[in-house]
């Protein structure tokens, strides 16, 4: 099954530039995943199994990296992407 994923990081620090960049080079770094971002999110396309362990992971490392930060997130069965 497809899902497509809709992020949105609110790093709780002034300087929270750094801390969405990282995020989003990191979910680029994965494989069978297409990563969209623009000024307000980041969207996520892919395997359901793939899209949510990437992820979970991801989500893991920037809480013990950077520390607290909110996640907004909806996800949607079904490739939305543009390509699709």
């Amino acid at each position: 099954m497809q899902l497509s994923v809709e992020i949105s990081k609110y790093p709780l620090n002034s300087d929270y530039i750094p801390f969405i960049k990282s995020f989003i080079e990191r979910l680029n770094k994965h494989d069978g995943l297409t990563v969209i971002t623009n000024t307000m999110s980041t969207q996520v396309f892919g395997e359901f199994d793939v899209v949510m362990s990437v992820i979970q992971a991801e989500m893991k490392v920037s809480f013990e990296q950077f520390g607290k930060s909110v996640f907004v997130c909806k996800f949607i069965s079904g490739d939305l992407s543009p390509e699709a």
